[in-house]
């Protein structure tokens, strides 16, 4: 227990505080749609209880990813959070085809909600507070790349970095970029219903929510299907190339691995060198380039061969292409 409590210490904390800030403005969420029986708050009302339930489980697997290997899991538990992460969309994906069919049955028999009020008030509150956890979800993705942004770079600068995030921040960026365009869609159209008797509005609104929700079930999905087999990371093994490549012992490379385990790297790396350099020599190089590797960023496992260089050059991978990334502080 003590070592699940020590764990949990570690978890992605974009997760922990996005299940915190959704769970309670699920029950908010809950409290107003049966008091004001609106589809639209129903739409939302799911939505907030998906996002809550899929970023406690994402919290909880990003903490238990970082469990140190053990002899019947030599590999360690980095690829824990892909697994945590496909079982929390398909929560996401029964809400969202309830929350469709709720928005359908409102199109084909409309019917008229009350408590405008509380429902705008309840959802102008949500957008608030989802949008701040998008803020917060965005400027931890520019973290994580060693971005500085201006004020507005955690929903500008963001996108461009989103792929390179963490699975579990980038699964609750795009969670509370949904969360926030949908209470606002919901926002309006409780207002088009209530000015202009065009009921069906709220029944459009859900759909629409329900369709945002399943962009995500099926973006999340596909990123952490990847991460679950064992994707290789292109621009880091294309970084990592051309930094070894420098080192002027290294002859060539013979082969270079870089594999995503859930939030870390592990490199395979086999260089080939002069053959008359002595043991010694040999081992010096093999500490240099362990030490240069480990400290780019997320990798924490490295595995280092040699052989003898045969004079003719195989590493063309990318040739002459070269990325900046962030090294460990």
């Amino acid at each position: 227990m003590s070592e699940f409590l020590r764990l949990l210490k570690g978890g992605n904390k974009s997760s922990l505080t996005a299940a915190i800030v959704n769970t309670i403005i699920a029950i908010i969420k809950t409290g107003a749609f049966f008091f004001t029986g609106n589809v639209a708050m129903f739409a939302e009302m799911m939505h907030s209880i998906g996002d809550a339930a899929n970023q406690f489980f994402v919290y909880t697997g990003s903490a238990l990813s970082k469990k140190a290997p053990t002899p019947r899991f030599p590999n360690g538990f980095g690829r824990l959070i892909n697994l945590v992460c496909l079982g929390a969309v398909l929560i996401v994906g029964i809400l969202s085809y309830e929350t469709i069919k709720e928005g359908w049955h409102q199109i084909q028999h409309p019917t008229t909600s009350t408590g405008v009020a509380i429902s705008l008030t309840v959802l102008g509150l949500g957008i608030l507070l989802e949008s701040a956890v998008f803020y917060k979800a965005g400027k931890e993705i520019l973290h994580e790349n060693g971005i500085k942004g201006s004020f507005l770079g955690p929903i500008t600068t963001s996108f461009a970095y989103i792929n390179r995030a963490k699975p579990a921040t980038k699964l609750v960026f795009m969670e509370d970029l949904v969360a926030t365009s949908g209470g606002i869609l919901a926002f309006t159209a409780i207002l088009i219903s209530h000015f202009t008797g065009f009921l069906q509005a709220e029944g459009i609104a859900s759909i629409i929510i329900g369709l945002m929700m399943f962009y995500v079930v099926g973006k999340v999905f596909l990123d952490n299907a990847r991460g679950a087999l064992g994707e290789t990371d292109e621009q880091m093994l294309v970084h990592i190339a051309h930094i070894v490549s420098e080192n002027i012992h290294v002859k060539d490379i013979k082969e270079l691995e870089v594999i995503k385990e859930g939030e870390f790297l592990h490199v395979n790396l086999v260089v080939e060198v002069d053959p008359t350099l002595s043991f010694a020599e040999v081992d010096d190089i093999h500490d240099v380039l362990k030490e240069l590797i480990l400290n780019q960023q997320s990798v924490t496992d490295v595995t280092i061969s040699f052989d003898e260089d045969d004079g003719v050059k195989k590493w063309k991978h990318h040739k002459d292409k070269k990325t900046t990334l962030k090294t460990h502080d």
